[in-house]
């Protein structure tokens, strides 16, 4: 069944492939601003994944400095609510991911990383709501954020999903 069928009407408006797609793009930017290289596809995915729920996102540090072991245990409900959702996010993050391929605004290499077009994303993030702008603002945080800790085996495994 098409995990977007089984979501309400709002849900399907903002999980669409389009706005997924450019999440995971702004994810693909923060990385590569912040490590100067291409990212990984899980980054970009758990990003994503992450940014698009509003009880991670209002959580998130205000900079990439804070530790994520000491952010998790600060905020002990991430966990519960990633285990809850991820494997339902990932599963409309994947048509995003895909659209952006096909559509050029990314590109994956010979290793299987991701790059954004160049032209394809503004630097500036903006959106027709608060929620949009915040959405993409985590996404991007998130690509930059998230391989600061470590392998990103360990950052799945302290975040409580798996690949």
């Amino acid at each position: 069944m098409n995990p977007l069928t089984e979501l309400s009407r709002e849900e399907r408006a903002l999980f669409n492939p389009a706005f997924t797609a450019l999440v995971t793009c702004r994810a693909v930017q923060g990385h590569e601003l912040q490590y100067s290289q291409p990212c990984p596809v899980p980054v970009a995915v758990l990003s994503a994944v992450m940014a698009l729920q509003p009880a991670v996102r209002r959580t998130l540090p205000r900079s990439r400095n804070s530790g994520l072991n000491r952010w998790l245990e600060e905020n002990k409900g991430v966990k519960v609510t990633m285990s809850q959702n991820a494997t339902a996010l990932a599963a409309v993050v994947r048509p995003g991911l895909l659209l952006a391929l096909q559509s050029d605004a990314v590109h994956v290499d010979e290793d299987g990383k991701l790059t954004v077009a160049p032209g394809r994303l503004t630097k500036t993030i903006n959106g027709a709501t608060d929620e949009i702008q915040a959405i993409q603002k985590a996404a991007h945080l998130l690509g930059r954020w998230l391989p600061s800790t470590g392998s990103l085996s360990t950052v799945m495994t302290l975040l409580g999903v798996r690949p």
